[in-house]
């Protein structure tokens, strides 16, 4: 494997070769927005946050789940938020992305407590504000353990699932293991809608990734989520999420939490859900915005591989007739994360979607 140029997010390791070259227009916006951040970025002192995220200021107020896993005692931070008004006795369960953490579901967790539901926003073990094992061994399998347990010590027998990005692929195994505790399973631009390895794309060691990890900086965050989640054009707002992630790799925690991520990340890679989509028992709702190209690992394939690779309206479409009686929502003008580039078109879609 290649080093990784230094400013470099490991994020930026799962393009794909042939999406790094965007049109002109497109990379000349990204470029002159890019340096117009790093310039503001350098006159502002960047935050920097302790290795379970304090410091940084959730939306609502973090409690910790105490549990014995793999022999270690650990804390799986959660926020409970109750419904606004009328309560409609139904409960729904935000599960984030990789490069996420469940603060950044305030927008959606506002919304739908508005519209009357309990949310419970969890941050997974190796994740943000929960504990950063050493050694433990990551599987989607032990993560949603981790989060049906969760649930149990707060008596919610059945929830709505809603899971985003890799939150996707854990929100599946969730409903494969735990069929009886979904009441639907929402998807919103997942990844693992296909099999990168059986593909074709060359395995990374924990150790190789782990050293991609170390570079990580607010700068290639940055730049990548601006040329591959928002399709070039970047929003203030958008900065409290960089800060949020590159805060955690700037602080006192960064080995730990690099370590974490490396780990996860060769789980995500090595533990694909989509051969099991057919297998799903519960109503699913996949929400997909269109311009999303992101593969893990593509960049470590040949450009003939990587090219096949992160073909969202192609996957979403294919994912939807493989789970039984799926719903597909398709926004073909959004990126990975719509719920944050276009909160109020997504959460009119996902009021809509979800099931009565």
């Amino acid at each position: 494997m290649k080093p990784v140029a230094a400013g470099l997010t490991l994020a930026a390791l799962t393009l794909p070769c042939a999406y790094a070259a965007q049109p002109t227009a497109t990379a000349a916006t990204s470029q002159a927005a890019t340096q117009t951040t790093t310039e503001a970025a350098a006159a502002a002192p960047a935050p920097t946050y302790g290795a379970q995220l304090e410091g940084f200021d959730y939306p609502h107020p973090i409690q910790r789940f105490k549990l014995t896993s793999q022999q270690q005692a650990l804390e799986m931070a959660y926020m409970d938020i109750a419904p606004k008004g009328k309560a409609n006795g139904r409960t729904a369960v935000l599960l984030h992305g990789k490069n996420f953490c469940g603060a950044t579901w305030q927008e959606t967790i506002r919304v739908l407590s508005e519209q009357g539901w309990r949310v419970i926003a969890p941050d997974q073990i190796g994740f943000c504000a929960s504990s950063k094992p050493k050694g433990y061994q990551f599987s989607f399998g032990q993560l949603a353990a981790n989060t049906h347990a969760l649930l149990q010590s707060l008596n919610i027998k059945q929830a709505t699932v809603i899971g985003h990005s890799m939150g996707g692929m854990l929100a599946t195994r969730f409903a494969l293991n735990h069929p009886q505790a979904v009441s639907q399973l929402v998807m919103v631009n997942p990844i693992g809608l296909e099999d990168w390895q059986a593909a074709g794309v060359p395995y990374a060691t924990i150790d190789q990734l782990y050293q991609g990890e170390l570079k990580t900086s607010f700068e290639g965050i940055k730049a990548y989520q601006l040329r591959f989640y928002y399709n070039g054009l970047w929003k203030p707002e958008y900065d409290r999420w960089v800060h949020m992630q590159a805060g955690l790799y700037a602080g006192p925690g960064r080995e730990s939490v690099a370590w974490n991520q490396a780990q996860t990340s060769d789980m995500v890679f090595t533990q694909p859900v989509v051969h099991e989509f057919a297998q799903l028992k519960v109503p699913t709702l996949l929400v997909i915005g269109g311009k999303d190209r992101t593969a893990p690992g593509a960049a470590r394939a040949p450009k003939a591989i990587a090219d096949k690779l992160g073909d969202y309206p192609a996957l979403g479409r294919a994912t939807a007739k493989a789970i039984p009686g799926a719903q597909l929502v398709e926004f073909p003008a959004l990126g990975h994360s719509p719920q944050v580039e276009s909160p109020k078109e997504f959460h009119e879609a996902l009021l809509r979607g979800l099931k009565g």
